[in-house]
């Protein structure tokens, strides 16, 4: 078994949840955010959540979701795990955690240096970190944009106290490379074994795996 733990989120048919649990994945992201292709209403969320084999962590991501509507996600959606994707505070983490008594992840894009400060400021309050790659000026999409950034910004930051994965434009051909430069036990993709926009290739995600199997 790998020391890296794999997360593959965005999906959206039963079979890709069955085809990441064979595969060895650890971690099952569900998109609640109406604006990304890979979005779930509730009745489908339920519907996947319930079809994950036990030992297969079910992550739901929003962004900058209300406590209205992740309180009826909550209802709807077995979950094990919250991910926020957009601007949420420190203070916003610490009171979902609050809230709703599941782990929280917090995703930070990095684009250079100066965004590093902000892994500092969630450390302290998060259960998890989720590194990503700043999405372009004008995207409607905080993530699953299938770009990667420069992973040597991480390289004298390897070890954090608390987990957390790489994100950002990983494949079954540079998942080596990124984790040996950033020092990530644990990987984070979407795009990296699709056919199309919200739609798993099991091939993709058996060679993924494999490449990680690998390290």
């Amino acid at each position: 078994m790998t020391s890296v733990k794999v997360k593959i989120c965005g999906l959206t048919r039963e079979a890709d949840v069955l085809a990441v649990a064979k595969a060895g994945v650890s971690y099952a992201g569900l998109v609640f955010f109406a604006k990304s292709p890979r979005n779930l209403g509730l009745a489908q969320a339920r519907d996947l959540a319930l079809a994950a084999p036990p030992g297969l962590a079910k992550v739901a991501l929003t962004v900058d979701a209300d406590d209205d509507m992740l309180d009826a996600i909550l209802h709807e959606v077995p979950l094990d795990m919250l991910q926020l994707h957009g601007r949420e505070t420190p203070q916003r983490v610490s009171a979902l955690k609050a809230r709703y008594g599941l782990p929280v992840m917090k995703a930070l894009g990095i684009a250079d240096a100066e965004d590093l400060h902000k892994i500092d400021l969630y450390a302290g309050v998060a259960d998890q970190l989720l590194i990503d790659a700043k999405p372009p000026t004008g995207s409607a999409l905080p993530g699953g944009n299938g770009l990667a950034f420069d992973w040597r910004l991480l390289q004298a930051r390897k070890y954090w106290a608390l987990p957390w994965m790489l994100a950002g434009g990983l494949s079954a051909q540079n998942v080596a490379q990124a984790v040996q430069l950033t020092g990530a036990r644990q990987v984070d993709l979407s795009s990296g074994v699709e056919s199309a926009p919200g739609l798993k290739d099991a091939d993709q995600i058996a060679a993924f795996m494999q490449a990680v199997q690998g390290l």
